[in-house]
């Protein structure tokens, strides 16, 4: 079975919601046949690469809250991390754009490190003081050299702009077609989908039911056409 994430570097609720799924996978009967895929959603795509500035002055711009109201939600967010046995920093951090990051993912999973280096991308953006923004590529070699990828190749990812572009845009339009206008957004065998980060017992109960529903292959011919098979090829009697 296999489960894509659709998610963004920038979405606290993604860095939330992934530790809640996998609390929900881990206990899963049959996790070690499940796939899991992160794809590519910008929630700030139209943000220059050099626009960075407090979350909490992008909050209040983005949906008009008073600073109290914005830090607020990051002291809430701060504690429902925490019950997921992660830490958060309420204070001090900063947003930008997070489209060289999604690019590198692509990167990754073709070296299959793509689970590895999202989760040190949500670490760095989330509960340690560096910023993931202010300074400069050589942040994001260092990142992805942790997760287990070749200094060298990331750079020539990076200094390359169109290195995986096209794959981040597929990944976003895909997730308009699927439905989805918010993050983060699972889907389960292209049969179900869950929307953000719910808790670990609504993913268990997702899991169980898309493996359950999955329909075993149906032959339209049970047998007689001739076919290759470890043994060989059948030869044609007449």
């Amino acid at each position: 079975m296999r489960v894509e994430i659709w998610s963004d570097i920038a979405c606290p609720w993604c860095y939330v919601g992934k530790a809640r799924f996998e609390k929900a996978l881990e206990a899963f009967p049959h996790r070690d046949q499940v796939e899991v895929v992160h794809r590519s959603f910008e929630l700030d795509p139209g943000r220059a690469k050099g626009d960075v500035q407090p979350v909490i002055k992008m909050l209040t711009k983005k949906y008009g809250m008073s600073e109290a109201q914005a830090q607020a939600g990051e002291e809430n967010l701060g504690t429902q991390a925490a019950a997921e046995g992660l830490e958060y920093q309420t204070r001090g951090r900063d947003h930008g754009n997070t489209f060289d990051m999604h690019r590198l993912l692509h990167f990754a999973k073709e070296r299959g490190r793509q689970d590895e280096l999202i989760q040190i991308l949500y670490r760095a953006n989330f509960a340690e003081e560096r910023s993931l923004f202010t300074e400069g590529d050589e942040r994001l070699v260092e990142l992805a050299v942790e997760a287990g990828l070749d200094a060298d190749a990331v750079r020539k990812v990076l200094t390359d702009p169109t290195a995986y572009a096209d794959d981040v845009r597929a990944d976003e339009r895909e997730a308009a077609q699927l439905g989805a206008n918010g993050v983060p957004f699972f889907v389960l065998d292209r049969a179900y989908g869950v929307s953000g980060a719910q808790p670990a017992e609504v993913f268990a109960q997702a899991l169980t039911q898309a493996w359950g529903d999955r329909s075993p292959l149906k032959l339209i011919d049970d047998g007689g056409a001739e076919a290759c098979g470890p043994d060989g090829c059948a030869v044609p009697q007449h």
